[in-house]
């Protein structure tokens, strides 16, 4: 019988408390608050979460807080609420009209500012097109946008008068675009001429137009003249986003509309590694306190804050960390059009020191590639402003979580490290910024009213460092309520293997002191000699090396051990990579990890095949290990060509 447990454990030993000044100005100010708060929660969670829910504004109070049938779950039914009514009319009811919601940084030209009642001003006006043009509660509208500030108005739009949004990271390529709105129906597609990435044009009118060849639901489609490149418009269908939002007929107010809990805010599609991509379905009111409640605690958020989440609004995080939460905390987020490194590779730190930011959550993605750059970069902006740090998307590897503390943070900013997904909602386990004492590396406790845990395959729980499968035991609001238009695949996916427990995906373990170490997603776990390794502490060990500034693990078939790893290193500046040093890398992961995890392979790589948003495709990656000739669909790296030159250097 295999070994059923993770072979590998980082010997993370350093221990980082928030400082005393931090923790007298936090929300949760201490350990013991939070325990008794944890505690209070799990014993009564439909008391813990009425509570929270008292702090938003409804328009009729809710029944009843929580009703299970079997492995679907509803929050506040029959209560009635706006989510944009949430996020802009109750601050400004508040006295708050005045003050700064968004903040948006373009690529290049000038940076526009929308107090609370400029946005609500634009979203009414936008919602009174989306009615103009006779679209009513329940239809859904596709959104394949760059980061403008239309992208944001056009979802809190949809929000005010009911509507679905279904938002398509605008890096996806045609097809993708086709199958979700394929999947959702959407009757009007909101798009722009083009989108600017690293002073290039990325033309998106003409994805859309391609895209919807095949799409018979799709009656219009709203355009934004945001590049002035040139584009096809089709009469009676193609409508100009300014030459709609000033016609007369369009008024400044738009009533918002009276919302169940339970019906559907938005649906996200998650690619998957198999079959069409999942539909995740969130609601009104579950969806809205969660994120509401987990900004407010993990971002310990302030009056005076400047927030920036540098995710895309495609994505989950995006929607609940740069939107939704933000402002349903009457925080000011702010959002960035372009690249990290574009004009230069200072551009974030630029953008922190011109805003004065002071909360910063990026993905561990990013925070290497910055690395890679050098310190003289970040120490050529002044970055006193920043008093929170926060990291998203993946595990973060205790070296890159040093340099972001020591080079960004100046050694005094806590570091939320988060982990979560599209089907969560919002963040589920993370340290609490005044309270949590950090170990580089781990995401630490669960949130309140979250019942977390790590089982084996036959479901027992597993033991201090021993790891096996994530899973969440108890329900919470934020949660993903079916796949849309599939519950069965929603029960088989989530709940198919330990029936009434929620399967995360991820694979994980705890320590001695309880904290949570997250390992990667389970299809990132490798067998090798019958052993079960995560691909992210391989990974770590990796970049643990003084000369390696990233690196990315994929298993390979191999005769004797079954699978073998094979490791594409990106190298610091200035180091040229050698047999020798190849040695070195290899003997050096033993060293630390164990022969079993040592790579058979290393390829030096100048780069790795990333999205735009910064993440890793080890799909490719493996693709390149394998020596297949078809990689699959590239459209959505930042940079193809990457692909081209790791394949001419496959190590055979």
């Amino acid at each position: 019988m295999e070994k059923d447990y993770i072979t590998s454990i980082l010997k993370e030993k350093r221990i980082f408390k928030p400082s005393k000044s931090f923790s007298k100005n936090a929300s949760i100010k201490s350990m013991g608050q939070y325990k008794k708060i944890y505690k209070e929660s799990i014993k009564n969670p439909n008391k813990f979460w009425a509570e929270k829910a008292s702090e938003l504004e409804w328009f009729k109070k809710w029944k009843t807080v929580l009703r299970k049938k079997g492995n679907f779950f509803k929050y506040f039914e029959h209560g009635k609420l706006n989510v944009a009514f949430n996020c802009l009319d109750r601050h400004i009811k508040a006295g708050k009209g005045n003050k700064i919601a968004l903040i948006w940084e373009p690529e290049k030209g000038a940076t526009k500012r929308y107090t609370y009642s400029q946005l609500h001003k634009e979203v009414s006006r936008f919602s009174n097109v989306l009615k103009y043009r006779g679209l009513r509660k329940g239809d859904r509208v596709c959104i394949y946008m760059p980061m403008i500030p239309e992208l944001a108005i056009s979802m809190l739009a949809c929000a005010r008068i009911g509507l679905i949004h279904s938002i398509v990271f605008g890096g996806f390529s045609s097809d993708s675009l086709r199958d979700r709105i394929k999947d959702c129906k959407a009757k009007m597609v909101i798009t722009s001429d083009g989108s600017f990435r690293n002073n290039k044009i990325i033309p998106l009118k003409n994805t859309v137009d391609d895209a919807v060849k095949k799409c018979p639901s799709v009656k219009q489609i709203i355009v934004v003249k945001r590049c002035k490149n040139k584009i096809k418009m089709k009469k009676k269908r193609d409508i100009w986003w300014h030459k709609e939002i000033t016609k007369k007929e369009i008024k400044d107010k738009c009533e918002a509309e009276s919302m169940d809990s339970e019906d559907p805010l938005f649906i996200l599609h998650t690619s998957g590694t198999t079959g069409k991509p999942k539909g995740i379905l969130h609601t009104q009111a579950g969806y809205l306190l969660y994120v509401y409640q987990t900004f407010k605690w993990v971002f310990d958020i302030q009056d005076k804050d400047i927030y920036w989440c540098t995710a895309d609004i495609g994505w989950i995080t995006g929607h609940s960390y740069i939107i939704y939460g933000p402002l349903a905390n009457a925080a000011t987020t702010l959002m960035y059009e372009g690249a990290p490194m574009y004009p230069k590779p200072n551009r974030f730190w630029e953008i922190i020191q011109k805003h004065k930011v002071t909360i910063f959550y990026t993905a561990p993605t990013a925070i290497r590639a910055l690395m890679k750059q050098g310190d003289k970069w970040p120490k050529s902006c002044n970055l006193k402003s920043l008093r929170l740090l926060g990291t998203v998307g993946e595990p973060i590897n205790p070296e890159a979580w040093i340099w972001y503390h020591k080079i960004i943070g100046n050694k005094k900013c806590p570091i939320v490290d988060t982990w979560w997904q599209t089907e969560t909602g919002g963040i589920l386990i993370t340290p609490l910024p005044g309270a949590t004492p950090l170990k580089p590396g781990s995401a630490t406790f669960p949130f309140p009213g979250i019942v977390a845990d790590i089982v084996k395959e036959n479901g027992k729980k597993a033991k201090p460092n021993e790891g096996g499968f994530l899973v969440i035991k108890n329900p919470w609001p934020g949660m993903l309520r079916t796949v849309w238009g599939d519950d069965e695949r929603y029960k088989k996916t989530y709940f198919g293997k330990y029936k009434r427990i929620y399967l995360a995906g991820d694979s994980a373990r705890y320590d001695k002191d309880g904290y949570f170490w997250i390992m990667g997603r389970t299809d990132d776990v490798m067998k090798i000699s019958g052993h079960r390794i995560g691909t992210a502490e391989v990974e770590s060990h990796l970049v643990s090396h003084k000369a390696v500034a990233e690196a990315a693990v994929v298993p390979v078939p191999d005769k004797i051990k079954g699978w073998a790893i094979y490791a594409f290193v990106t190298l610091k500046k200035g180091i040229t990579g050698t047999d020798e040093l190849r040695k070195k890398i290899i003997k050096h992961v033993a060293d630390h990890m164990g022969h079993i995890a040592k790579p058979e392979k290393i390829q030096f790589a100048d780069d790795l095949p990333k999205t735009r948003s910064g993440k890793i495709m080890r799909r490719i990656l493996k693709a390149i290990a394998e020596g297949e000739e078809d990689v699959g669909n590239i459209t959505t790296l930042a940079d193809p060509s990457v692909v081209v030159n790791l394949k001419k250097d496959r190590i055979k």
